[in-house]
């Protein structure tokens, strides 16, 4: 089919037998809201990550502090609406938000554990939360010292 031709210079039969071809490149991106939309032309370069996944641990004491900052500034009422908000269940609501109980050397260190690059993540929530019903930020720290000399964790 000659590119020049417009479609109202074909006749009906040809139109019906030819075909038109049209590529080009396009990748997904996120928009408002974190909708994805298509994007015309080459992906981005994405950015060169260390390897490794961020432990579990890290990402729910991340999660805490930035849903305590929302109730701070007002943005969401009580833990019953991150609930809501978050799909989970009041009481899991409370477990994550917790981990703000422990002394801020502890929060910190939970902040900057080393990526896990195989096998399970060597500290785990559940191993932690004894830890979070303790005001005594000395014990806290005591129990901490035990679980990390436990674990074998890599250096960063």
């Amino acid at each position: 089919m000659n590119p020049s031709l417009h479609s109202n210079q074909l006749s009906p039969a040809s139109s019906l037998q030819s075909s038109l071809t049209v590529e080009f490149k396009v990748h997904f991106g996120r928009g408002a809201a974190g909708k994805r939309e298509v994007r015309l032309g080459d992906a981005p370069p994405r950015p060169d990550l260390p390897p490794g996944n961020i432990p579990r641990i890290t990402r729910l004491m991340a999660l805490a502090i930035h849903c305590d900052e929302l109730i701070r500034r007002g943005e969401v009422a009580d833990y019953a609406d991150l609930a809501r908000l978050g799909h989970v269940t009041r009481a899991r609501m409370t477990q994550i938000m917790n981990l703000l109980n422990l002394a801020p050397d502890i929060q910190e260190e939970i902040l900057f554990l080393p990526r896990t690059t195989s096998g399970p993540d060597p500290i785990r929530e559940r191993e932690v939360r004894p830890m979070v019903v303790i005001s005594n930020w000395r014990q806290q720290r005591k129990l901490w010292r035990q679980l990390m000399a436990k674990q074998p964790i890599p250096a960063a």
